[in-house]
């Protein structure tokens, strides 16, 4: 006795439409992925910029030694205007220069802030910025990113 058997010839609808909710789940988990990596991609060049900005006026006050108590209380919200490129300047001019600068490499990071003061070892330079784009603008260091911004600290002995 033969029967009559249907033999399938291609790939049901329902198969295809489980097939197409598989590949639209693994990419939205690999859009979710660039997204993140581009995310600590830009966290990582603050982070790096920081760095140097703190080790190049940590050269800076090294340099200009006889002045060195005085980069206290530099504080990038203020405002200093001082050319040592084009003329030679005294050691004073030369650290409102170096502040002036650091006003400027700061303003490379998202609400970046530099601060220098002092403790009881020497100087502490802090460069701060809004790593999580919250809109921080305080002086904080903490783990509030809602109210603190993200800080890398040098300290320099004399």
């Amino acid at each position: 006795m033969h029967l009559n058997q249907s033999k399938q010839q291609g790939v049901s609808l329902i198969e295809s439409l489980i097939a197409l909710l598989v590949i639209s789940v693994g990419l939205l988990g690999i859009a979710a992925l660039q997204i993140t990596a581009i995310s600590q991609n830009s966290s990582a060049l603050n982070h790096s910029q920081a760095v140097w900005i703190a080790y190049n006026i940590s050269d800076r006050i090294r340099a200009n030694d006889n002045q060195f108590i005085n980069y206290s209380g530099i504080d990038t919200d203020n405002s200093y205007s001082q050319d040592c490129m084009s003329n030679q300047c005294s050691n004073a001019q030369m650290l409102t220069a170096d502040a002036a600068d650091l006003g400027t490499m700061v303003g490379n990071l998202p609400a970046g802030r530099g601060m220098i003061t002092n403790n009881a070892d020497g100087l502490v330079v802090s460069i701060m910025w809004d790593d999580e784009g919250t809109g921080a603008a305080g002086t904080g260091c903490g783990n509030n990113p809602d109210v603190d911004l993200t800080c890398y600290t040098v300290a320099i002995a004399q």
